[in-house]
């Protein structure tokens, strides 16, 4: 397995699973287990020992080496000169057990979903643009930027109201863009994630043929997910593309939508989406629009920026749920950690992260407490 030389040189001091001020444990199957098997040190030991033939590939092997969100604290937080390549080091395990064929039922269906449909809903093609149904979104004909949705915001009818919203604020600041429509197919991060380097590299290459095509130089992601794969994978691959997640085009256009905001009093708290923060240091962009709104009180909560919580969705699980919900779940921990801001709204700018937190909060009856809202959806409000 790639990255064998490595294993051994983590002892387990167990930095990878705290924050910064080492006042909380920040790895979400950790703080939901606390075995440390379920530590970033402790898998590393384990699929050590499986590379060695000490142990096999059980059910339980299974669980701790997919429960992993791929959040990247652990990359954060290691003090060793081999952080970098952690998050790296457990996609290659995952690449391993899926050569062996042995692999978590629900992780096996959503790469069959994937490989049939093209989306992990089993929906047809025909209907992923139609999200865009009854509004003036273009079809991409030469425009400056395409818009990739993404198979959340295409087929979730959560992520389906984020990309309306999105989209609108974007013709309202006149950036000339257009969809793909039945013709998008899924960027691939959380295949690769979850260890189907086939996969990835057939949907990575046909996405990359398509953009070439059609002479696609700037894309505008809904998704931080997206954002990530097409910012690094994509190029590693030799894309031609200059990427950017929709707050940072947001981010440097504030000043054309300000005259049009009125004011909107609420406090406000952000969540970091992991594949936007720490996978990729976008933590200032999101903040400077929510600060920018008139009316609107921002705080943070206390495990903010690169010692945010995740949510729970990443790495696949946002699909496969091997992490699974319950008390010590990721995404009601952090509606907790939003309540004792006093905010009202936590914001997001990412539909994965929408769900699991909107989730969250009906499940533990926090709805008349905290909502969620995407950025562009608190945007709207301003804008009445």
């Amino acid at each position: 397995m790639k990255y064998d030389d490595i294993l051994h040189r983590c002892f387990r001091c167990g930095y990878c699973k705290l924050t910064d001020d080492y006042e909380d444990f920040n790895c979400p199957p950790y703080r939901k287990y606390r075995f440390e098997s379920f530590s970033p040190g402790g898998r590393m030991w384990l699929i050590r020992a499986w590379q060695q033939g000490d142990i096999q590939i059980t059910e339980r092997f299974q669980k701790i080496l997919y429960s992993c969100t791929m959040c990247a604290n652990c990359v954060e937080h290691c003090i060793f000169p081999f952080s970098d390549d952690l998050a790296n080091i457990f996609i290659a395990a995952r690449e391993a057990v899926t050569e062996e064929g042995i692999i978590p039922p629900t992780v096996r269906d959503y790469l069959k979903s994937i490989h049939a449909y093209g989306n992990p809903y089993k929906e047809p093609a025909e209907l992923r643009g139609a999200w865009a149904d009854g509004s003036p979104v273009p079809v991409y004909d030469g425009h400056e930027y395409l818009l990739y949705i993404g198979c959340v915001g295409s087929y979730d009818e959560r992520g389906q109201l984020i990309a309306r919203a999105v989209a609108n604020i974007l013709c309202k600041i006149d950036v000339t863009f257009g969809i793909l429509g039945e013709e998008e197919i899924c960027d691939g991060n959380e295949v690769r994630a979850l260890g189907e380097t086939w996969l990835f590299d057939r949907l990575a290459r046909k996405n990359i043929e398509r953009f070439k095509a059609r002479n696609i130089k700037k894309i505008i992601t809904l998704d931080p997910h997206a954002y990530n794969t097409f910012a690094g994978d994509y190029k590693n691959l030799g894309a031609d593309i200059e990427v950017h997640h929709y707050t940072q085009i947001l981010a440097d256009r504030m000043d054309s939508l300000i005259p049009s905001l009125k004011e909107c009093t609420a406090t406000v708290t952000y969540h970091d989406p992991c594949y936007l923060g720490r996978h990729n240091g976008l933590y200032e962009e999101p903040r400077s629009i929510l600060a920018a709104l008139p009316g609107i009180t921002l705080v943070d909560m206390a495990s903010n920026r690169r010692n945010a919580l995740c949510c729970g969705g990443g790495g696949g699980n946002f699909f496969s749920d091997v992490l699974g919900g319950g008390r010590e779940s990721p995404a009601k921990i952090r509606i907790d950690q939003a309540l004792d801001t006093g905010a009202r709204i936590i914001a997001v700018a990412c539909p994965q992260c929408a769900k699991m937190l909107e989730d969250a909060i009906k499940a533990e009856d926090r709805e008349d407490r905290l909502e969620v809202a995407d950025i562009a959806e608190i945007i709207e409000r301003c804008l009445g």
